[in-house]
């Protein structure tokens, strides 16, 4: 696992993403990328594709897997679906590495500009929403300020 922080802040990471997404004139380009993002993520070790870190409400097979450091998050994830990978990747490229304050306070506007909502089926939306919803949630749960 990767533990460095990140060097951008999570809203110059967003806004690069739009930038790239919406460089691709039509979705299947956008889904090309995507994917392809989805073919960077690092491999997660089988001992931590457990029940417990199991993402339900996922029409696919989908695993997360946060950890502290130095008051940071880091998290490794995956999917057995090339799409949902490649959305997990676009989490992570935002997330990973972030403190939970960063996390908890992070606007969500990006995935609207880059259009994506608008383009998930409704069930990878419910797993997209499930995936943040989680992440959010330990974000939460391991703030120091109230």
């Amino acid at each position: 696992m990767d533990l460095t922080p990140p060097e951008q802040s999570i809203e110059a990471v967003q806004a690069d993403l739009v930038k790239r997404f919406t460089h691709f004139d039509n979705w299947k380009d956008r889904y090309k990328y995507l994917i392809d993002m989805g073919k960077t993520l690092p491999k997660m070790p089988e001992d931590t594709q457990t029940e417990a870190n199991r993402i339900h409400g996922c029409q696919s097979q989908v695993w997360l897997a946060i950890e502290e450091k130095d008051g940071r998050l880091y998290m490794q994830a995956k999917s057995d679906a090339a799409i949902v990978s490649g959305l997990i990747a676009l989490l992570l490229k935002v997330y990973n590495g972030r403190t939970p304050e960063e996390i908890v306070n992070a606007p969500l506007d990006f995935l609207g500009e880059i259009g994506l909502l608008q383009q998930l089926s409704p069930n990878r939306s419910t797993g997209l929403y499930h995936m943040i919803k989680r992440i959010k949630a330990e974000a939460e749960a391991r703030r120091t300020t109230p």
